[in-house]
């Protein structure tokens, strides 16, 4: 079995980190976010990874979680590091590389120690200042779709690849992608279906009453 990354699901504890409000965690990750445009060196960016390794660790996290994550990101980075090496110089790379993975690591730390309803209720909040112009229960309701579609979608595509290994098949794509389709096609059916069954999904009602069959309205 695969472990998950820090952006599967909410892990539930007991740390520090898990008690700490939403908000002082969001104002670390969008600081830890900036760092890119208000520091010049590399070596603060060293420090941060360190302090998110032991973050990690701290809350509960499993070693495994963090270099899971950063492994999907990984291929980008080295590309990354190569590139901005040869158009810059080794630190301005090694800053920017840095830089993108720590942003990257404190928001899957935020999002595995807060309670996805914690979130979702900041978003409305967030969102309540619009409400002339969006929804905030819709942005909320299309925001926690997201939020369980991506680690279901993940967690289906490593058992079809398990499945597809077992049989000698993981280098045949067909293994893997067509079964993974049709398990992502089947779930989008059914929470359309569930959206459907409690009406989200209705068009809002014609205010102006429905047609009397000879071009006008009933009132």
């Amino acid at each position: 079995m695969t472990s998950p990354g820090l952006f599967t699901a909410h892990v539930p504890g007991t740390s520090l980190l898990h008690r700490i409000p939403l908000w002082p965690k969001l104002a670390g990750v969008l600081t830890v976010g900036a760092m890119a445009w208000l520091v010049d060196s590399p070596w603060p960016f060293a420090v941060v990874t360190l302090v998110l390794a032991t973050i990690t660790g701290a809350a509960g996290l499993r070693v495994r979680r963090l270099v899971r994550s950063i492994r999907t990101l990984l291929p980008v980075l080295v590309v990354l590091l190569a590139f901005q090496w040869w158009s810059q110089d080794l630190a301005y790379a090694v800053r920017v590389v840095l830089g993108i993975a720590n942003a990257f690591v404190a928001a899957g730390i935020l999002t595995a120690t807060t309670p996805v309803t914690d979130l979702l209720d900041a978003v409305v909040r967030a969102a309540h200042p619009l409400r002339r112009v969006i929804d905030p229960e819709v942005v909320a309701l299309t925001l926690g779709i997201v939020v369980r579609s991506v680690p279901w979608v993940a967690g289906s595509f490593a058992a079809v690849r398990q499945s597809a290994r077992a049989r000698g098949l993981e280098r045949d794509p067909r293994a893997v992608v067509v079964p993974t389709v049709v398990h992502v096609v089947a779930f989008a059916r059914a929470t359309g279906e569930a959206l459907a069954a409690r009406g989200l999904t209705d068009p809002p009602d014609d205010e102006s009453g429905p047609d009397d069959g000879s071009g006008g309205r009933r009132s």
